[in-house]
C-alpha cells in the first residue's frame, strides 16, 4: 500500500471560536440574572453547541479526507491488482498459444515417426524376405556344392580302393611266385602306396592268420554263407578300408573251422580275383569300430 500523506488543516481558527463562544457562553452565564430567562438558556446553549461544534469540525474533516484517501489507495492497489492479474491471462493466453503450437508440432513429429517406423517395419520385412531367399539359394548352392563333394569323394575312394586292391593282388602274385627280388619290390611299392594313402586318412588293413573272425571287420568271400562257430581267419583274399576313422570295408578273408579245416563251398575254390570283384563301397557306412 501508498503511504498516504494526509493534507492538515489549521485547527487554531477553529479552536479559538470555540475559546470565543464558550466564553460568550460563560459571559452571558454570569451576567445573567438569577434565574434565567429564556432567550439567555438558549444563547448559552447555542454558543456552547456551536463552540463544540467548531472544535471538532477540523477533526471530522481530516477524518473524511483520510477515509477518502484510503479508499482511494484501495482502490488503485485493486486496479494495480487487476493490471497484474489481465497481463497474467495474457501471459497465460500466450502460454496456451504455445502449448497448442508445441501440440501440433508433436503430433506431427508423432506422424511422422510413425510413417518413419512403418518404412522401417517395411523395409526390415523385405530385408528379411531377401535375406530368406537369398539363404535358401545358398544353402541350395551348398548342399549341390556338398552332394558333389559327396560324389567326388566316392569316385576318388572308389578309384583308390581299386588301385589299392590291384597292388594286394600283384604283392599276393609275387608272394606266389616265391621270388625274394619281385617279393621285396612289390612289397616296397605296396608299402609306398599306402603310406600316400594314409595321407588323406585312407587305410588298408588285413586280418591275421588264426584271427578270430569278425563280422564287422571281416567278410567271407561267399558272402551269403554263414561263418562256422569259432571260426579263424585263414587268408586274406582282400584288404579292408577304413577312411577317417570310419570303416567303408571290411576284410575279404576264407576261414577255418576250429580243427584247422577250411570249409569246402562252390564259391570258396578257386578264390576270386580281388582286383576284379565288385565289393560295395558305402563312404557313410560307419558300422564297425574305426580301425586304423
Amino acid at each position: 500500500m501508498r503511504n498516504l500523506s494526509v493534507p492538515r488543516l489549521s485547527k487554531w481558527p477553529f479552536l479559538l471560536s470555540d475559546v470565543l463562544l464558550l466564553g460568550l457562553a460563560f459571559l452571558i452565564y454570569t451576567q445573567s440574572r438569577r434565574p434565567m430567562i429564556s432567550w439567555e438558556l438558549f444563547a448559552c446553549a447555542l454558543c456552547v453547541l456551536v463552540g463544540a461544534s467548531c472544535g471538532a469540525f477540523p477533526f471530522v474533516l481530516e477524518y473524511r479526507v483520510l477515509t477518502r484517501l484510503l479508499v482511494a489507495n484501495r482502490i488503485a492497489h485493486a486496479s494495480e491488482e487487476i493490471r497484474k492479474l489481465e497481463c497474467f491471462a495474457g501471459q497465460v493466453a500466450d502460454a496456451t498459444a504455445h502449448w497448442q503450437t508445441v501440440q501440433e508440432s508433436a503430433d506431427k513429429t508423432a506422424q511422422g515417426a510413425r510413417e518413419i517406423a512403418e518404412r522401417i517395419a517395411a523395409e526390415v520385412k523385405g530385408f528379411n524376405a531377401f535375406l530368406r531367399s537369398a539363404s535358401e539359394g545358398e544353402k541350395s548352392a551348398l548342399r549341390l556344392e556338398v552332394e558333389k563333394l559327396r560324389r567326388a569323394e566316392h569316385e576318388f575312394l572308389q578309384v583308390l580302393v581299386r588301385m589299392l586292391d590291384h597292388v594286394y593282388a600283384l604283392h599276393q602274385a609275387a608272394l606266389r611266385s616265391g621270388q625274394p627280388a619281385l617279393i621285396e619290390q612289390l612289397g616296397q611299392f605296396q608299402n609306398a602306396c599306402r603310406d600316400a594313402a594314409r595321407r588323406v586318412g585312407f587305410a588298408p588293413f588285413a586280418a591275421a592268420p588264426a584271427e578270430p573272425f569278425d563280422q564287422q571287420r571281416h567278410q567271407l568271400v561267399d558272402g551269403h554263407a554263414p561263418p562256422p562257430p569259432d571260426a579263424t581267419v585263414e587268408e586274406t583274399v582282400a584288404t579292408g578300408y577304413t577312411f577317417q576313422g570310419r570303416l567303408l570295408r571290411p576284410a575279404l578273408v576264407r576261414v577255418s573251422n576250429g580243427n584247422g579245416s577250411a570249409p569246402q563251398s562252390p564259391a570258396a575254390a578257386p578264390g576270386p580275383d580281388p582286383a576284379q570283384s565288385q565289393l560295395p563301397l558305402d563312404p557313410t557306412r560307419t558300422s564297425g569300430p574305426p580301425v586304423a
